[in-house]
């Protein structure tokens, strides 16, 4: 409960954040949220003490802002806040989670819908097939939501519980499924999409996350294995010896804490680019640095060998010329060593059906994204979802 109860600010934190914001009439911040949340609407609802107005806020584009506020990466609504041109950036995401944590009513939220008698298909409860579902209920459509795995969340399973409580995911979720048009099918995989057209459904969203994961193109690749293997099953690889995270952005650095959280010796990210470069938050590189991780920037593999004691990892060091990396001439070192390599290095998306009554969202379209957007992906396929079925209709 300790360690939960950390993740939010204090009755006196929250004051003072919210005391910070200055309350732009331009909503920078609004504009640089994916889902077009307004920071400066209910920060300001929560300075007049209206903190029911200020969840309805956050709420209203973001069916998962709990969840969201405890992870979103700075890069967004906190680059964005004038606040950051005094002094530093109102700690936006931390209000929003802190607010919703302490003061979410049911009752409050709780709406009467009308249904409109059609019928849609979701496939994925990760977080884009959550806000295509949420939109899709408030709009009055019945909904089938399909996911393969025993829970939702789908990416989220993979943060690690220190950051991310499952607690919090169901929490949100709580909020949705009290939608009555909303039906949660686990354990059930779907095949072709195309196959549930025959079981009456007006419409489909395929939300299925990223399952194809980007190899890493080098002798021995074999050897290393994916985050997505990793993140889901972190038991099953733990280890107190030396381990490597290929990869510099987000999910490569919550392979990272998992790693030293397993109890390993060592462990070490090897990055492609410059140290600036890298895909994480000012507090998730501070954090890194907190935990004793090393950091190897401008380093790119170029062969994993499996050894007596483990693996040796060859590494080459990389530069930037005319704008694009090249790697620098005979700068392979051997480090050996290793009981565990890890790869995260980002995904490809799955190729789409072209069926106008089918919509992809979030990582399966896209590639891998932040959890923002991919819920930003699933609100916006609800909404496209919408228009086409009353085009439909006429």
């Amino acid at each position: 409960m300790a360690q939960t109860k950390s993740l939010y600010l204090t009755k006196v934190q929250l004051k003072a954040e919210l005391d910070r914001c200055l309350n732009c009439a331009n909503k920078p911040c609004m504009n640089a949220c994916p889902v077009n949340c307004s920071p400066q609407e209910f920060i300001s609802h929560a300075k007049n003490g209206d903190f029911e107005q200020a969840v309805a806020t956050i709420t209203r584009n973001n069916p998962m802002g709990q969840t969201c506020g405890l992870i979103c990466p700075d890069k967004f609504c906190m680059k964005a806040c004038t606040r950051s041109r005094i002094d530093f950036a109102v700690n936006i995401p931390k209000v929003q989670a802190t607010i919703l944590e302490n003061y979410r009513n049911p009752s409050a939220e709780a709406k009467a819908i009308r249904p409109n008698g059609r019928k849609v298909a979701v496939i994925g409860a990760g977080p884009a097939g959550l806000a295509a579902a949420a939109e899709l209920g408030k709009q009055g459509y019945y909904v089938c939501l399909y996911e393969a795995s025993d829970k939702i969340g789908g990416a989220l399973n993979m943060i690690p519980d220190e950051r991310l409580p499952y607690e919090v995911i169901a929490k949100d979720w709580s909020f949705i499924f009290n939608r009555d048009f909303i039906t949660l099918y686990l354990t059930t995989k779907i095949g072709s999409p195309s196959d549930l057209f025959s079981q009456g459904f007006d419409g489909v969203i395929v939300a299925t996350g990223e399952p194809n994961v980007t190899d890493l193109g080098i002798p021995g690749q074999e050897y290393a294995v994916s985050y997505m293997e990793y993140l889901h099953h972190p038991s099953k690889y733990e280890t107190k010896g030396r381990v490597a995270v290929i990869g510099g952005g987000n999910v490569a650095a919550d392979c990272a804490f998992t790693a030293a959280a397993n109890g390993a010796a060592q462990v070490e990210m090897f990055v492609r680019r410059r140290l600036a470069d890298m895909r994480i938050s000012q507090l998730e590189y501070l954090e890194l640095l907190k935990r004793e991780i090393d950091i190897m920037s401008m380093s790119s593999p170029e062969k994993i060998e499996k050894t007596a004691d483990g693996y040796s990892l060859y590494i080459r060091k990389n530069r930037l010329t005319d704008g694009h990396w090249q790697p620098l001439a005979n700068s392979t070192v051997e480090l050996p060593g290793f009981s565990l390599i890890v790869t995260a290095i980002g995904s490809r998306a799955d190729p789409k059906v072209n069926d106008e009554r089918i919509i992809y969202a979030g990582d399966c379209k896209h590639g891998g994204s932040t959890i923002v957007e991919a819920l930003a992906s699933g609100r916006d396929a609800a909404r496209l979802m919408e228009s086409r079925l009353v085009m439909a209709a006429e």
